[in-house]
């Protein structure tokens, strides 16, 4: 459908990344627990750095609501714009930086730090802080070269827990959180063209530092057709939703032209693929420099270190591990769970990447299962430190790769590593009279069948091959 009009689509994308907050010291951590304190504001809009009251922010002063931030122990007075911001935070300059060098992008190497006019109560300051990191970078795409118009830095709101009519309710948890904000030029032409650009930046964004999880990514697209203003829709979190709402709101403007009802504004994505107003197009009005921070500075040094330390691209990893040996599955595992950098650490100690993903991946979640707790929690005892030092010891045939799941057993069980370690050794006689004994009681069963009653009654204390081995002679 959208190919039957001529269209203009640009995509707008904000992630939060995995650092502490932008402009404080503060950690970027989302509290479920009551709040200690609450403060209350009204916000009024002002001049931006035109001389002229954004119109955005007239509407949303005209509302005359009052703000309400919950805080805890944890909320500083930045936070509460109680305190001038500190300087930028340098971690989230850099990973900024490597998102700006995968897209292509020109780094600006000097920035004035921004202030924009934000009054729905939001930001306790009325207004957010914005840097402009890079600009002039492109994606390549089958249907031609898509735009990346600027990447910028800035801090992320505070989240909405309740609105009343004339009053809403914030959490400080959220604010100051470090945004990358991407926007692409109008370069993209159909609804299919625009689920493949959010694709793949999403594959950049997740290649990098960032957060992950719901509310973690929020993605906007700017869209018009001929003769009809830009229309501004935020809402998806879903990428399957934009073709419908694309679609959609093609028909909605083609209306508007022939109703001549031509206003661009701000609309929120419904689940059902429509849309609704949110509030009035806001325009270069609600900018105005940030007078508590000196310029950003990008040195060549700091691109330099930034290209020294940039990702892969989560598609080229993927085909590596493919290529050394893991399956398609496993490996969108380990992305999935972020658990790639721990794993490419192990294989450098052992390179048998099956062995690794196992006693990475596997064991951990079958333990979990066993003992009925979350991986989180078997991942804390299971650290990486007692991986290593479990290869360690498979590597100088300490023990044998059938051991490594006994013994991690039993650590997660709460023994001490130097207690699981110790694996008894059966004599081989009594083994052999114990295995007779079992095929005898369980006829008809199949190898594996056996095999995998076998290693549960010796639970590690014979190898995976003895055991075969003498099951095989067992059998004929």
């Amino acid at each position: 459908m959208s190919e039957e009009v001529k269209l203009k689509i640009g995509l707008e994308i904000h992630q939060q990344l995995d650092t502490h907050k932008l402009f404080c010291n503060c950690h970027s951590l989302l509290r479920n627990d009551t709040p200690l304190f609450e403060v209350k504001r009204k916000l009024h809009a002002v001049a931006g750095e035109t001389g002229e009251i954004d119109k955005a922010a007239l509407h949303e002063s005209s509302l005359n609501k009052e703000f309400v931030y919950q805080g805890y122990d944890t909320t500083c007075l930045v936070e509460l714009d109680e305190q001038p911001p500190l300087l930028i935070n340098e971690e989230a300059l850099e990973i900024a930086l490597h998102v700006s060098l995968l897209l292509n992008c020109e780094i600006i190497p000097v920035s004035q730090i921004m202030r924009k006019t934000v009054i729905d109560g939001s930001n306790t300051s009325g207004f957010q802080r914005t840097v402009l990191i890079a600009r002039n970078g492109f994606i390549d795409t089958e249907h031609g070269r898509v735009g990346i118009e600027n990447i910028s830095l800035e801090e992320d709101a505070a989240r909405i827990i309740e609105e009343e009519p004339i009053k809403r309710i914030f959490r400080l948890d959220r604010l100051g959180i470090p945004l990358v904000e991407i926007g692409t030029k109008p370069d993209i032409k159909t609804a299919e063209q625009c689920k493949k650009i959010a694709l793949f930046i999403g594959d950049v964004l997740r290649s990098c530092k960032v957060k992950r999880g719901i509310g973690t990514i929020r993605q906007d697209i700017n869209i018009s057709i001929a003769n009809h203003p830009r229309v501004e829709i935020k809402g998806f979190q879903d990428v399957k939703m934009f073709i419908p709402v694309i679609e959609k709101e093609i028909e909605r403007q083609k209306k508007n032209i022939l109703q001549k009802k031509l206003v661009g504004d701000v609309r929120n994505a419904l689940a059902n693929g429509e849309t609704e107003f949110l509030r009035p197009m806001p325009g270069a009005s609600r900018m105005y420099p940030e007078t508590d921070l000196p310029l950003l500075k990008i040195s060549r040094d700091i691109i330099n270190n930034a290209k020294k330390t940039l990702p892969k691209l989560r598609s080229e990893v993927k085909q590596e591990l493919i290529k050394k040996g893991l399956i398609e599955d496993e490996v969108r595992v380990l992305l999935k769970q972020g658990m790639l950098e721990e794993f490419s650490a192990l294989l450098k100690l052992m390179n048998e990447p099956r062995f690794i993903y196992r006693i990475l991946i596997e064991i951990p979640k079958s333990i979990a299962s066993r003992e009925r707790k979350s991986i989180e929690e078997i991942n804390e005892i299971l650290t990486l430190d007692i991986i290593e030092s479990i290869i360690d010891y498979v590597r100088q045939n300490k023990i044998n790769k059938d051991n490594v799941k006994h013994v991690m057993e039993q650590i997660a069980k709460g023994k001490k590593f130097e207690d699981a370690i110790k694996i008894e050794k059966f004599d081989l006689t009594n083994v052999e009279t114990e295995i007779a004994k079992l095929v005898k009681d369980k006829p008809g069963l199949t190898i594996g069948g056996y095999m995998g009653l076998i290693m549960n009654k010796f639970k590690g204390k014979i190898s995976g091959k003895e055991a075969s081995e003498i099951l095989k002679k067992m059998l004929k």
